[in-house]
């Protein structure tokens, strides 16, 4: 029997090499990127056509390479940042592995232009495939200048998968954005196609930060220091009330490269506690400083990764470093002990609430009837009898208990479709074979998904003009994945134009969504879609409807009015799919006569 195992040619296992490091031209920028941060240049330019499937363009004043540094660095796990295998746990470079230029190449048509300070000419390389075409000396700037044309040429489904040019573009900004970001005393700028996206000067990190973002970010910065034995923090937080509805603006570097860490973002939106509403995140920029023994960065090719040898003690290092932060710029709300009504002196001064306002409060969900007598009996003792909690009032009915034998004249029952909310969260309404349980959140996100998804279906949503229209500042990513979005999004109802850089004024919103605020409502709308988008895989229509229907949604806790509720409940009944909100929660379900009637035996 032949022998069938071969050893695959290097432009196959190159190109396999680079599924892992080439996932979409954002990773092209961020490979090259680096390569020039650990060059010790000191001005990047970075160019994109057609959100890089045409052309990326990497060109730096480095240090350069040599001609056989050159041609040696297109080769598989060819570096020089290391030697040795300890010299993992020392790096304090950015790349390492060895593969990025050979996986690049493998799957673009590459050109480099390299040349060291102390020659007078430099290289000229020009691979395409892997296949080195040209490699001659030629006339260049001192440094190095990588174009990557026709990325993924060779490999046509992995150019299929690749998203619209806005969304392609949107990642490199990103990218872009965190390397700036690490490194601002460093130049950089970004050209897309003939327009300038961004001209950075040499500066401050709070003024990398207001240039990358804009001037709105003057005012809400709050520094953030803290040194200790295991690590140092730096770098910026935001107010609580300059938070926004979508979670952009996040950045944790570690030894100034940029990673992702559920369990650290975790410990910053911890320390703001109740700072901040509900579905908004902070900004932060946030660098921590720790001994490279105590850390990897080899966990994946894309190097976002890190394992810490204790995650505990940095995560509470940098919870409390932030909440210094918060402390020290006075960003933490004062304590008003008059106001609240959990305080109760012996003097009475807390202030005298209905029967059903303390239960609503202090019992809550699970009201303990058995406890009542005691808790009325405490009150009573504690309080003076013109300011007893609980007391009598006018408009307040009075229960009354008959049977039959007392009384002389018995009405006929008459049967009533009435409706009723239940603990700020549920509907109850009788039908024929029992009572009929209603999560009003999940009704509702279920009533204005099907009104969303049909304006989107004629292109003609109800719009209701605002009297004073807001203005909405985005990253650069946000605003690219807007403007790719802006036909559906009018659609749905919302009016808007471009206002400056980023930003857009919004005119009018969806008549559903009466009495909410402009500029939360639109963020929310970008903020939900992205969660969905890298959670789920939907149509650009049904995305689109069911963030606005979450967003825009009754939330439980949410007090309606009779008429709310009926409408509600009716709106509910006349869907296509009462049964399931979109995320396919149940909405409501029967609680049958027969189920309460064994109750009672």
């Amino acid at each position: 029997m032949p022998d069938i195992i071969r050893l695959l040619p290097d432009s196959i296992a190159n190109q396999i090499a680079a599924g892992e490091v080439v996932q979409r031209p954002a990773s092209v920028v961020k490979e090259l990127m680096e390569n020039s941060i650990d060059a010790k240049a000191t001005s990047i330019r970075l160019i994109i056509k057609e959100a890089g499937r045409i052309l990326i363009q990497v060109i730096d004043d480095g240090s350069g390479m040599s001609e056989t540094d050159a041609r040696m660095s297109l080769e598989r796990h060819a570096t020089s940042k290391i030697r040795s295998a300890e010299d993992l746990f020392t790096l304090r470079t950015m790349g390492f592995r060895g593969e990025a230029l050979a996986s690049i190449a493998a799957v673009s048509q590459f050109e480099m232009k390299t040349r060291q300070a102390q020659n007078e000419l430099g290289t000229l390389l020009v691979v395409e495939g892997s296949d080195v075409k040209r490699q001659e000396p030629t006339a260049c700037e001192k440094g190095t200048s990588i174009s990557v044309k026709n990325l993924f040429y060779n490999i046509p489904a992995r150019r299929n998968f690749l998203k619209s040019n806005p969304v392609e573009m949107r990642h490199i900004l990103e990218e872009f954005q965190r390397i700036a970001l690490a490194h601002p005393e460093l130049s950089f700028s970004l050209i897309q196609g003939d327009e300038i996206i961004y001209d950075l000067t040499p500066g401050k990190l709070s003024q990398r930060v207001v240039a990358l973002f804009g001037k709105s970010y003057q005012e809400q910065l709050a520094s953030c220091q803290e040194e200790t034995d295991l690590m140092k923090v730096t770098g910026y937080i935001g107010k609580p009330e300059s938070a926004r509805k979508t979670r952009g603006e996040q950045f944790i570097f570690v030894n100034n490269r940029f990673v992702r860490n559920n369990y650290l973002n975790h410990a910053i939106t911890s320390a703001y506690e109740s700072l901040l509403q509900e579905n908004s995140f902070p900004f932060y920029v946030l660098f921590l400083e720790i001994d490279p023994k105590r850390i990897d960065v080899n966990v994946h090719p894309t190097k976002t990764e890190i394992k810490f040898d204790d995650e505990r003690a940095v995560y509470a290092v940098v919870k409390s470093s932030v909440r210094l932060a918060l402390g020290s710029h006075n960003l933490t709300p004062a304590l008003d002990y008059s106001s609240d009504v959990n305080l109760v002196s012996k003097m009475g001064h807390a202030p005298a609430l209905s029967r059903e306002q303390y239960l609503e409060e202090q019992l809550g969900s699970s009201l303990q009837r058995s406890n009542l007598q005691n808790w009325e009996k405490l009150f009573e003792e504690e309080r003076p009898a013109q300011s007893r909690l609980f007391t009598q009032t006018s408009d307040m009915p009075s229960v009354r208990m008959e049977s039959s034998i007392n009384r002389t004249d018995i009405p006929e029952v008459v049967e009533e479709k009435f409706v009723f909310q239940f603990q700020l969260r549920f509907l109850i309404r009788p039908v024929k074979n029992g009572l009929m349980v209603i999560d009003q959140q999940s009704a509702h996100e279920r009533i204005l998904f099907e009104k969303f998804l049909a304006k989107m279906q004629r292109h003609s949503g109800s719009s209701l003009q605002s009297l004073f229209p807001q203005t909405v500042s985005l990253s650069a990513a946000d605003f690219a994945l807007v403007m790719e979005m802006e036909r559906e999004i009018k659609a749905l109802g919302f009016q808007f134009d471009v206002f400056g850089k980023n930003t857009l004024v919004v005119t009018g919103m969806p008549a559903e969504t009466a009495g909410k605020n402009e500029k939360e409502l639109f963020e929310g709308l970008v903020e939900q879609f992205k969660q969905n988008q890298s959670s789920l895989s939907l149509p650009l229509a049904d995305n689109l409807a069911r963030s606005l229907a979450k967003r825009a949604s009754i939330k439980a806790g949410q007090k309606l009015s009779p008429e709310e509720v009926g409408s509600l409940v009716e709106g509910l009944l006349s869907c296509r799919n009462p049964n399931y909100s979109p995320e396919g929660n149940t909405t409501f379900f029967i609680l049958e006569t027969s189920k309460i009637e064994n109750y009672f035996k």
